[in-house]
């Protein structure tokens, strides 16, 4: 950890004490709007360094709306162990709210409304990022930190701050999940890929442990499970499980396979169609033949997270294309119940060559950016706590939890203690619910920590994450490259988006290949009359523009 700078350790504990009165108008950027009974009355402003955790300077009561923009996110702060220590250290309590329907509809209507919550944490790649920026709704986080919280620049990451910097010149939002170029060189050995191909144990080694590649294997291992396996506990089999179909695709079958494909992103400097890959088309084909053979249910179709989860629970899928990372709660009970019935991950589909995945490991955009509201009740204290969990005190914090309740410092290292520990390794969603550690709250974390920190991955989870060491990939100069907001080549992204979520769905129940021909060539010829030339133009553009940027970072 960090030691506090001199002026900090020797100072500001006296300085905090005699403004206890006097600080928190300047740290709410004008009024006491939001704080809680108790909080400090206005008072002068107070400079601070880079090396001055803000935090510390004012820790009164107050409670920050903070919106999460997955339905499924199912945890409250101040339940368990960790949020409860982080509020007692910082003073900051959070409301969360989580949509409970459609995500886009929820965050479209806020935006319409300009009622934003104080935090925003969404996808780095959704829409909504973009109209916000545009439509001034959001707070220059550089800004804020110049004015309130310094150690900002202390504690995030100069890579990312320029990754992410817009044409302004001003950074709005800062990624979690995380990695720069300079991380996979330091960090290299330790980073993996979420991205697998998972079969349900018990029943792929009954099968003699098919091979899966192609997409003869493929088929035939599907109508195996599926006549060995009618059903399970009573419920009908589900041979192949995938993300849900939604308004602009399904993950699964666009980004999953064609990386299980090793379709590539680029070839010489130019940006490369991989949706009209011959491999990747020929199995979409494969899929749709999956369907004819009767080896796709229904429930792949109309199911949302919720539902798939509840069915990976109970063991109903043979194979899934999905995050390892999305079933650990499914997993372990699987797991006490039968350690012969979970997944484990295995060689998909791949090209006719066999080369091996290029999975997506981490990069420089990470999974989700958080923002801060123009509607912001304090300005200062919502940079200073954000900057407190992007600092490597924060990460510790949310990472294991209080001293003596969660973890402790064992044999020079701090460790889990042995209680916590099995609970994590057992009940994942019991562990967020009593201690809240190990990124229960996962808006900022960073993942180039948590190898270091973390316990050696046990089963059912160890075989999952070491079958994608070494198939990892940084594809970070192809985040960030679609045309968003309301511009020209934005409005035509958006349509050849929702073109393919209404096609995709119509290829795999397509009655018969000539069909599915048919289909396709239609919405290739829908996608040029959208404006995709132009879309690629840009997308080549922001490109080169990407690698450029991440050579600086390289130096």
């Amino acid at each position: 950890m960090n030691k506090k700078h001199t002026f900090n350790r020797l100072f500001l504990p006296v300085l905090a004490s005699a403004l206890l009165f006097t600080a928190a108008c300047s740290s709410n950027g004008g009024g006491n709007a939001g704080k809680e009974e108790g909080s400090a009355p206005p008072a002068e402003d107070v400079k601070l360094t880079q090396d001055d955790k803000g935090w510390e300077l004012d820790k009164s009561p107050i409670t920050f709306d903070w919106y999460i923009n997955f339905s499924w996110f199912p945890n409250k702060w101040g339940v368990d162990a960790t949020s409860k220590y982080i509020t007692e250290k910082t003073g900051v309590n959070v409301n969360f709210i989580v949509p409970a329907g459609n995500e886009a509809e929820k965050m479209n209507t806020m935006i319409a409304s300009g009622t934003l919550p104080d935090f925003i944490t969404l996808g780095w790649y959704e829409d909504a990022v973009k109209k916000m920026i545009e439509g001034d709704l959001v707070l220059p986080l550089n800004e804020l930190a110049d004015e309130y919280d310094p150690y900002f620049y202390k504690v995030t990451d100069p890579a990312k701050l320029s990754w992410y910097t817009q044409e302004d010149g001003n950074v709005y939002g800062y990624p979690n999940a995380s990695s720069s170029p300079k991380d996979y060189e330091k960090f290299g050995d330790n980073i993996t890929s979420t991205q697998t191909f998972l079969v349900r144990k018990d029943m792929y080694e009954a099968l003699g442990k098919p091979d899966m590649r192609t997409p003869e294997g493929f088929l035939k291992a599907l109508a195996d499970a599926k006549e060995m396996f009618p059903d399970v506990n009573g419920q009908p089999l589900i041979p192949l499980g995938m993300y849900d179909f939604n308004e602009t695709g399904n993950a699964s079958l666009q980004h999953y396979i064609q990386n299980f494909l090793a379709i590539p992103y680029d070839k010489d400097g130019q940006l490369y169609d991989r949706d009209t890959d011959p491999e990747y088309v020929k199995w979409l084909k494969t899929m749709r033949q999956a369907n004819e053979n009767g080896l796709l249910a229904k429930d792949i179709f109309i199911d949302k997270r919720p539902q798939m989860e509840e069915k990976i629970a109970q063991g109903r899928y043979f194979a899934m294309l999905y995050a390892r990372s999305d079933l650990a709660n499914q997993q372990n009970a699987l797991y006490a119940n039968d350690p012969n019935s979970v997944y484990i991950a295995v060689d998909g589909p791949a090209n006719a060559n066999l080369d091996q995945p290029t999975l997506a490991g981490p990069s420089i955009s990470g999974w989700t950016v958080t923002l801060i509201s123009k509607n912001v009740k304090d300005k200062a204290r919502a940079i200073r706590f954000l900057d407190y969990l992007i600092s490597e005190e924060g990460q510790h914090d949310t990472f294991f939890g209080k001293q003596g309740v969660t973890w402790d410092t064992i044999d020079g290292k701090d460790q889990f203690l042995p209680d916590a520990l099995n609970l994590l390794n057992t009940d994942r969603g019991a562990f967020d619910k009593q201690h809240g550690a190990s990124h229960t709250f996962w808006m900022m974390m960073d993942t180039n920590l948590t190898p270091i920190w973390s316990p050696p991955a046990v089963e059912p989870f160890k075989q999952m994450e070491d079958w994608t060491r070494g198939k990892a990939k940084s594809l970070s100069q192809f985040d960030q490259l679609n045309p968003t907001g309301n511009s020209e080549e934005g409005i035509m992204n958006t349509k050849i988006s929702q073109e393919i979520g209404k096609v995709l769905p119509k290829l795999v129940l397509a009655k018969s290949e000539a069909e599915f021909d048919k289909i396709w060539e239609d919405y290739l010829a829908k996608r040029d009359s959208l404006g995709f030339e132009t879309v690629q133009a840009y997308k080549q553009k922001k490109y080169e523009e990407n690698v450029a940027k991440l050579a600086e970072f390289l130096k």
